[in-house]
């Protein structure tokens, strides 16, 4: 908040040089105001060398006769302060070094805790990481109401934990329950969540959130309320024996053991709990470095730099033109979704075309219920449900389609249709009019061959549910303008969406790495391996499905459709194996119509528990027993999906190492921590990727012969990922 305020006294100045980001001037109710405002960045982050600056602005505060407290303040319009800067986590050589910084962190925090008069933060914005930490250590938060405004610890994202405090603190001011929830998914809470569960005395409008934080001061320090009821039972000997043992029983499940940042974090915050908050900072900046140095907090940390980097790019050379209205060719599933998330992540006017009303009935209603869900748990108003449903309109002509900017088309996978549907924008829009087709599997320089502006035709194949998955897919053909390929991935970005352009090539990059590794999956079931045992197997190898249930997931019609399309281009190595067609002969298409290889449609306690349907073996002629280890089964299909990443680079289908690594991750599910593909080949080395690959073509057939790329690099002593990425200059936790 920058401005000026009456009661300020004007004989004050800044009390910090001018390179310093923290300055402080005085009310004449002799309250200091510390302003946050880190000079030539967009955002406050935490770095090392704030820790003289934040203790020269404490010592000169104490200086001035009178102090009644002191209020924190972002400088910034939209963040108090988003966390601690990366780079300065990944100059770290030791975990001696890790375990220091975090120490340092700890010896600021616990100078602001213990400062002698009243210490207020005032948030408004992003108050993440590191700068959820330093308010924790202030004697009070006040919020304001803001959206923007959202406040959490998501180190665990980059496989570490809070380091300057927050697993000590967070819990005795929320309560161990809800902290641990808060510190192992790493979500956010919004202003009026805060305030109810206690990790902020007040939330207010934006306008008096200064005045609200000064009115607070002059209160002087309050005690603070007991926990609820809840929280001081989980507090007690048997609550806490039992809380912990649900935390780590819970977490287990959905982590498999691959992420040690959630063990550290339970251990960390227990060891506070059980043996005080001095042991448990100890704990925390040992555990905080030990982290540090794991290939998985280096791999999370080497997702954030390039997807950080992705975000600065333009995926073209010329600037993109302006996109203020979008059109939708089809209502059904991706329809529906593609102008969900334009309407309510670009906030841009949607109009959806259908051949009949019930496809437009169906597109608005898939977004009414889920913004139903966000109203219900209160994360939206009704007004603004309304005021985001008033952008989604519907049409079975071309009405308002004069005005698309863009017009995205999610028909059948036709070509003949898809080239009819660029025939009709062609007549019915503008000159500039971008034609974004989102093909899964269709050659995009077919598509555009009889178009008459064929510069303005291009790929933009998202992923299903459109409302959750981040990624998508920029497809531009040989012809295809640069000003099309800037726009299309601008619009994206809009959507809220990670875009990676690819070539206009069978089955793009995604589905063509994906569909060896469902083909290996199909073959060690028809070799009798259980559907589960499989599911399983790639699941604790990190995927978030298996492969069997990811067929079920996205229909088995359409996971084989791309199958003959890969192998008139590519050849018999993406052949499925033979006999596995009954599936899809038995009108087995998933879950969308309930006949899978897992049963649906279970009530009651079962549901919670997906069921191998026992008919599939027959169906299949197989008699299902494990054999293999869990090990080998994933080690078949996830090496043929190296192999054919390295082929997508080495054929130019990505730009870079960084954008297949990106690509896999947000696509279909690679671990994340692991890296992604290359950054995983990069792990085991090419070396010991081409010697698995060999053995696994010995047993199981050619299928699994090392592409050249790989073996070149071997010869070469070539790597994909150069370092870890730490040279970006960018921030968060």
């Amino acid at each position: 908040m920058r401005e000026p305020m009456e009661n300020l006294n004007p004989s004050e100045t800044q009390a910090t040089e001018p390179v310093s980001a923290f300055s402080l001037i005085f009310t004449t109710e002799h309250v200091g105001i510390i302003t946050i405002d880190v000079p030539g960045e967009k955002v406050n982050t935490l770095k090392a060398e704030f820790a003289q600056q934040i203790s020269a602005i404490l010592h000169k505060a104490q200086q001035y006769p009178g102090l009644k407290g002191l209020v924190l303040i972002s400088g910034k319009t939209d963040s108090f302060i988003a966390g601690a800067d990366i780079t300065m986590i990944s100059g770290c050589q030791t975990a001696v070094q890790a375990s220091e910084l975090a120490q340092k962190g700890q010896t600021v925090m616990a100078q602001i805790a213990s400062f002698s008069v009243p210490v207020v933060a005032a948030i408004h914005g992003a108050c993440l990481g590191g700068g959820l930490e330093l308010a924790l250590a202030c004697h009070a938060r006040v919020c304001s109401l803001d959206e923007k405004t959202q406040l959490g610890l998501p180190e665990v994202q980059l496989g570490l934990l809070p380091g300057s405090g927050g697993t000590q603190r967070l819990p005795r001011l929320i309560g161990a329950p809800k902290a641990l929830d808060m510190m192992l998914t790493g979500r956010s809470i919004r202003a009026k969540q805060a305030l109810k569960m206690g990790l902020v005395d007040d939330a207010v409008p934006y306008s008096i959130l200064l005045q609200t934080a000064l009115e607070r001061v002059a209160k002087g320090r309050k005690s603070r309320p007991p926990l609820p009821w809840q929280a001081r039972l989980a507090g007690g000997p048997v609550g806490k024996s039992l809380l912990f043992h649900f935390v780590r029983k819970q977490t287990w499940a959905k982590t498999h053991g691959n992420y040690p940042a959630t063990t550290k974090i339970i251990d960390v915050v227990k060891t506070g709990l059980d043996q005080g908050s001095g042991n448990g900072y100890q704990a925390e900046a040992k555990a905080f470095g030990e982290l540090v140095m794991t290939s998985e907090s280096a791999a999370l940390r080497g997702l954030f730099f390039a997807s950080t980097a992705l975000k600065k790019e333009k995926g073209g050379d010329a600037e993109p033109l302006p996109v203020r209205r979008v059109g939708i060719l089809g209502g059904g599933l991706m329809g529906g979704g593609i102008a969900h998330v334009t309407a309510t992540k670009a906030g841009l006017p949607v109009r959806i075309k259908d051949i009949n009303h019930d496809g437009i009935r169906h597109a608005l209603k898939y977004s009414w219920d889920l913004l139903e869900k966000k109203v219900r748990s209160r994360r939206l108003t009704r007004s603004e449900q309304q005021r985001q449903m008033l952008l989604i309109s519907g049409t079975t002509g071309y009405s308002g389609f004069a005005q698309a900017d863009i017009v995205v088309e999610a028909v059948f996978e036709d070509l003949s249709l898809k080239q009819a549907m660029v025939a009709e924008i062609e007549q019915n829009a503008a000159p500039h009019t971008i034609f974004a087709s989102n093909t899964s599997s269709l050659p995009i320089h077919k598509i555009a061959e009889r178009a008459d502006r064929p510069e303005q035709v291009i790929g933009l194949h998202y992923f299903s549910p459109v409302d959750k998955m981040p990624l998508v897919e920029v497809i531009p053909h040989a012809g295809t303008s640069a000003q099309t390929i800037s726009t299309t991935v601008s619009l994206a970005r809009k959507q809220g969406k990670m875009a990676i352009v690819v070539g206009d090539s069978a089955g793009f990059y995604v589905n063509r790495i994906l569909a060896p590794y469902i083909n290996e999956a199909a073959r060690c079931l028809l070799g009798g391996e259980p559907v589960d045992h499989i599911d399983k197997a790639l699941v604790n190898f990190g995927f978030p499905v298996g492969p069997i249930q990811l067929l079920d997931e996205v229909g088995i019609d359409v996971g084989t459709k791309i199958g003959p399309i890969l192998v008139d281009a590519f050849g018999e190595r993406f052949a499925a194996p033979a006999g596995f067609d009954a599936v899809l002969k038995d009108d087995r298409k998933g879950r969308k119509n309930g006949k899978g290889f897992y049963l649906y449609g279970q009530k009651g306690r079962t549901a919670k528990r997906k069921q191998v349907d026992p008919a599939i073996y027959r169906l299949l002629n197989v008699t299902p027993k494990a054999q293999q280890s869990e090990d080998e089964i994933a080690q078949r299909c996830v090496m043929l999906m190296l192999n054919e990443a390295v082929r997508c680079l080495d054929e130019k289908v990505i730009r870079s190492a960084r954008d297949g690594d990106l690509g896999a991750v947000f696509g279909i599910g690679f671990p994340p921590f692991r890296g992604g593909p290359f950054r995983y080949i990069d792990q085991l080395g090419s070396a010991t990727v081409v010697k698995i690959l060999e053995q696994l073509a010995q047993q199981y057939g050619e299928h699994f012969t090392p592409c050249e790329g790989l073996i070149r690099r071997v010869q070469q002593g070539e790597r994909f990922c150069s370092g870890n990425r730490a040279g970006e200059k960018v921030s968060e936790v």
